[in-house]
This record gives structure tokens, sequence and C-alpha cells, in this order.
């Protein structure tokens, strides 16, 4: 299937708004947020800290009177520069364009199956600004296989889990993780669509260079087209 075709395939899945967190949060409390040079707020406190993050995105949260902020597909980001895991010789090597939808909120908060499937592979990335514990979803459609990715967990997460379980739309397969185990950022949710896995487990890239981008977007295509979230 071409990346148009499969972007429809996406888009026709659901008409209405798809959580991927606690349903108790209702959409109308979500908020954009850019996480790039476009926001001047990150000029104003150190975003090498994560002590530093997780005081700014409270802040925004209360002043914009959210509870989540979410946004970052194929957004590029300085943040990553921190960690020798992202940062290469060459600009066009840099991997800092974000291949998914973050989801900003309070540690402990439930994260939720996108849609039926079933558990593919779950594993603790731990490098330092990595996923930290991590799962991904099997999904099949009209015969098209699918995944979903979920990154910055709790360790807790993937204590009993099983490759193989059924899962279903809403079922709550984690919790968010605090900066300790999440590779070191506030909490958040790390949300991501893949076509191929190439042979991945537990893991698959969420950051990618521009050296590498047109490869990543055809593979990881904006999950906004299946969630539906208001910018």
């Amino acid at each position: 299937m071409s990346i148009l075709k499969f972007n429809q395939f996406l888009n026709d899945i659901s008409k209405e708004s798809i959580a991927v967190i606690d349903t108790e949060i209702l959409f109308e409390n979500y908020i954009p947020i850019k996480i790039s040079e476009e926001n001047d707020d990150l000029f104003s406190f150190d975003i090498s800290s994560s002590k530093e993050w997780v005081k700014y995105i409270a802040s925004y949260l209360e002043e914009n009177k959210a509870k989540v902020a979410f946004g970052g597909y194929l957004e590029k980001r300085n943040i990553y520069d921190r960690s020798k895991y992202f940062k290469n010789q060459s600009e066009d090597e840099k991997r800092n364009i974000h291949l998914g939808i973050d989801f900003w909120c309070k540690e402990k908060t439930k994260v939720l199956a996108v849609l039926d499937g079933e558990i593919d592979s779950f594993k603790i990335n731990d490098n330092f600004g990595d996923y930290g514990p991590t799962i991904i979803l099997k999904h099949t459609i009209d015969n098209e296989v699918f995944y979903s990715l979920y990154g910055h967990l709790s360790k807790s997460s993937i204590k009993n889990l099983k490759v193989g379980k059924a899962v279903l739309q809403g079922d709550v397969i984690g919790f968010l993780g605090d900066a300790s185990v999440n590779g070191d950022y506030a909490p958040h949710l790390h949300f991501q669509i893949i076509r191929d896995l190439e042979n991945n487990f537990g893991d698959y890239p969420g950051v990618s260079s521009k050296k590498n981008l047109d490869f990543y977007k055809k593979n990881c295509p904006n999950p906004n087209l299946l969630l539906k979230l208001s910018n």
C-alpha cells in the first residue's frame, strides 16, 4: 500500500478522536505545545535538566488551564543534543526530528491501547535520553498490519507482559514513568505509528536525522491521522 493510501487508511479507521491516555482527561483539557526553537520559553530555562522540564510543563499547563500538552510530529528539537545517543558529527546525520506525538502530563497517568491488537514486544531502552520502558502493539485491520509504540512508561508497565497477549482499544496497557526511569525527561508518553518494525523488538527510532527523514516519514506517518486531536 502506498503511503498516500496508508494515510487515508489510517484516517478512515475512526471518525472520532481517539485517546491514548486516561479518558477521564477530556480532550477539551488538551493544549498544543512546541518543543522547538519556535518556542521562546525554551530559552528561559536549562533544557538539559529534567527537573526544569517538570517545572516548565507544570507551569505551561497551569497557565493554559489544561491537563495535557501534546504535539511534536516532525518537530526539529534541540533537546536531544544533551545526549550522545542522538548526536552525530554532521548536521544532516544528527537525529533531532521527532517521529511521534508526545503527551506531557502527570507521572502515573494511564496509557491506553489505541486500537484492538496484541503485544508485539516490550523492553527497557535505558540509554540516556531514550524511551525507558516501552511497549509496541501489533494491529491488523482489513489485512493491513501496522504497529503502535508507547514510550517513557513506568517499569511496572512491562512487569507481567506476555508477547501475543490480546488487547482491546482503550485497555490500560501501562502508566507514565518519571525521570528516573523514562530516559530523564519530564513525564510524558511518546506515541508513534510504525508500518515496518524492521525486525526491532521493543524499540524503534523515535527521532530521525534530516538525511533519513524521507524514509521515516513514509514508515512512521502522522499519528494524528488516526487520533484526530485538535491543534
